[in-house]
């Protein structure tokens, strides 16, 4: 039974019946948020929310007879048996923000499609190294913090006041929005040379070091790609000769 109810899950049209059902879902959570259609059809929309939720409980809990112990071995099953669970959970009063956490159902779409699996993958797996950048990077933040809250504190109480605003004002200039006529400009007015400060902040952030975060992770979706496309020549490879293996067998019985 216990294989029969395995096959059948991983049968591609019942995945892609499943992946049709997550969008559906995401477009009946964005509905409930206009007071127009719910006012016209809430109730339906409710119905079909309920229906959507009972046939993920259903794949979920026919995985779990499917897979047994070996259900809660697969990262991805628990990341669904997360979502699955927050939807599940009572979004009365006091609650009200689990109900709002109902969109997360969208995010099972990764774990259905496999070419966003490898996507997440490849990110958790250029973790460690993307650590060691962030690490780098807040070294660099505070140290200009502290320089920018003792240079233009004074002249610029709102901006670079305190550290924690001069770390806020930091990152504003980092993601180069209104870096330029919002911030460096005004400041020079009154420290003609503080694009001696900001420029090479700007170089090393901005440049360096978020390039250094993309690198890591296109490194690792290369090695994961890499890797994927090797097992599945060595399966292939596998197949031809065990083929083979049949055929020459077959040769010999007749021979």
């Amino acid at each position: 039974m216990r294989a029969a109810v395995a096959e059948f899950l991983d049968r591609p049209w019942v995945g892609n019946a499943i992946l049709a059902v997550i969008l559906f879902n995401a477009m009946i959570l964005g509905l409930e948020t206009s007071p127009a259609v719910m006012s016209a059809a809430g109730g339906v929309i409710t119905a079909l929310d309920q229906v959507c939720l009972a046939i993920f409980v259903i794949e979920l809990v026919a995985k779990l007879f499917a897979r047994g112990p070996a259900f809660f071995r697969s990262g991805w099953n628990l990341f669904d048996a997360a979502i699955v669970a927050i939807s599940l959970s009572p979004a009365g009063e006091g609650l009200s923000v689990l109900r709002a956490l109902r969109i997360l159902r969208l995010l099972r779409v990764v774990s259905v499609v496999p070419s966003l699996r490898r996507v997440v993958e490849a990110f958790i797996l250029a973790l460690p190294g993307m650590a060691s950048v962030f690490l780098l990077t807040g070294i660099i933040f505070y140290i200009g913090a502290v320089m920018a809250t003792k240079l233009y504190g004074a002249s610029f109480p709102e901006w670079f006041g305190t550290l924690g605003a001069s770390l806020y004002s930091l990152f504003q200039v980092m993601t180069l929005e209104s870096w330029s006529m919002g911030i460096v400009r005004p400041v020079m007015e009154v420290h003609p040379m503080a694009w001696l400060f900001f420029v090479p902040f700007i170089l090393i952030t901005a440049f360096a070091v978020m390039n250094l975060v993309v690198g890591l992770i296109v490194s690792t979706m290369q090695d994961a790609h890499a890797e994927e496309t090797a097992a599945a020549t060595d399966e292939y490879r596998d197949d031809v000769v065990a083929r083979l293996d049949r055929i020459e067998q077959a040769l010999r019985e007749r021979g």
